[in-house]
């Protein structure tokens, strides 16, 4: 076990304020394996008076120059990808495989994509007798989850640097060792001091007061609907702007010319991978009653081969409240045709590749977000019953259609009432807008809508 100490606070790590740790676990074995300092709201009034004594300056700096230092950033992640995998994999149980594709990969190109945004992005406009300036919009409290540490740092803190803002980083207690090795390439890639600030500690004490800060201008979270509303609320008081991304509880639709076979394998393994702790995963998957069987049986034999290849669930409440929604939908009446609520390992935080069949749109389990890795399938009559299902929860974040022609898919695609939507299994693209709709949160993350959350217009009569 190693202890890390301090917080990355006006460009170099300093000893934090009180003497509390949080201790990182790892999900596969429940071994401790490091502590951070648990930091309290004098760390957090340390980083934000230093994040906003750097503002001036780095607002001023030109975007080349931004561009410039995202760029050392990106290749100092480059440089400790396998370090980055191997950590993740530590602290949130990621197979090393997917850590390295997707929690190391990912976070990366979007980095360098900022950088290109930066050097490219018009910061000023002419409109008529106008010219509009876009500037950033000063110190953003970032606030993360654990569940894809270094993509949901890069995803703040990278649109935030390249708009000129200064950050203040509280990351997820569970996954706090990601987010120090990020301070560690922001440091090597020659940030100035106070630019960007790292304090790791419990959400309701570092989390609470960085959101309820007064000098802090914008508050970016990622995470649960419930604390998003909280968030909401503080930011709403004292009328700071506020981003959210949170959760979903996305429709995977496949119609009836869809290749049947193919959109429910792709659909299984949406759901298990990273052991459902998606967002976005889809977790509803509605089938027409005409092949409704054949598609549940197909899902119970893909979910099966997953048994060996996922990872753990991040923690032992996370497990709990994983099989507390398993039990809790076989007893509203589903059928469970794979997994099931038993542990598979006697060690770990593991939960077993789970689908529940016969599930009806009013079940718990078809509402409210488990965060684990379980489908239900539920059946429609025509696709207005499709449509109603899919857009009858409180969330849209995600989801998909299947559909044999593709113009087919695109028109009940855009039905939903949903931010994001793959037609035919489209690949994830890190440049177009991430976000909800309803109750899945308020803004958009990634590519030039990312960038546009950070800065705020003034405009010049002439």
């Amino acid at each position: 076990m190693k202890a890390h100490d301090g917080m990355y606070i006006d460009g170099a790590w300093r000893p934090a304020a009180g003497p509390d740790v949080i201790e990182v676990v790892n999900p596969a074995d429940e071994r401790v394996i490091g502590t951070v300092p648990a930091g309290t709201a004098e760390d957090v009034d340390a980083a934000v008076r230093a994040a906003r004594a750097a503002l001036p300056g780095w607002s001023a700096t030109p975007p080349a120059e931004r561009a410039a230092r995202l760029a050392a950033l990106r290749d100092a992640l480059a440089a400790r990808e396998e370090e980055i995998a191997e950590t993740v994999t530590a602290e949130l149980g990621a197979p090393p495989a997917f850590a390295r594709t997707v929690h190391a990969g990912l976070p990366i190109a979007v980095a360098g994509s900022y950088a290109d945004l930066a050097a490219t992005y018009a910061f000023e406009e002419k409109v008529g007798n106008s010219t509009v300036y876009h500037e950033p919009v000063g110190v953003v409290g970032a606030i993360t989850p654990w569940n894809y540490p270094l993509h949901q740092i890069v995803a703040k803190a990278a649109p935030a640097l390249a708009a000129g803002c200064t950050v203040v980083l509280k990351p997820a207690e569970d996954t706090p060792l990601t987010a120090r090795l990020f301070a560690g390439a922001v440091d090597e890639a020659g940030l100035p001091a106070g630019v960007f600030n790292l304090v790791t500690g419990l959400g309701p004490v570092a989390g609470q007061a960085l959101a309820e800060h007064p000098d802090v201008d914008l508050v970016s979270f990622t995470g649960s609907t419930a604390v998003g509303k909280r968030i909401g609320a503080i930011a709403g008081g004292a009328v700071k702007r506020v981003a959210l991304e949170l959760g979903g509880k996305s429709a995977n639709v496949i119609l009836p010319s869809a290749d049947l076979a193919r959109a429910v394998n792709v659909g299984v393994a949406n759901v298990m991978s990273n052991s459902g702790q998606t967002c976005s995963a889809w977790t509803r998957m509605l089938v027409h009653r005409d092949q409704y069987e054949e598609a549940v049986a197909l899902a119970a034999t893909a979910a099966a081969k997953y048994g060996e290849r996922i990872g753990p669930v991040v923690n032992a409440k996370q497990r709990a409240r994983v099989r507390g929604y398993i039990e809790k939908g076989v007893a509203e009446g589903a059928r469970l045709v794979s997994g099931g609520p038993e542990s598979p390992c006697e060690r770990g935080y593991f939960v077993s590749p789970t689908v529940l069949a016969d599930v009806t749109p009013g079940m718990a389990v078809a509402q409210e977000e488990i965060f684990g890795p379980v489908l239900t399938v539920l059946r429609y009559d025509d696709e207005e019953d499709a449509l109603r299902i899919a857009n009858g929860t409180v969330y849209g974040l995600a989801g998909a259609v299947w559909a044999g022609d593709e113009a087919e898919a695109v028109a009940f695609a855009r039905r939903m009432d949903t931010g994001q939507v793959d037609i035919n299994g489209g690949r994830f693209n890190p440049l177009a807008p991430f976000g909800g709709y309803k109750q899945s949160g308020v803004g958009r993350e990634l590519g030039a809508h990312g960038l546009t959350e950070y800065l705020q217009t003034k405009s010049l009569q002439f």
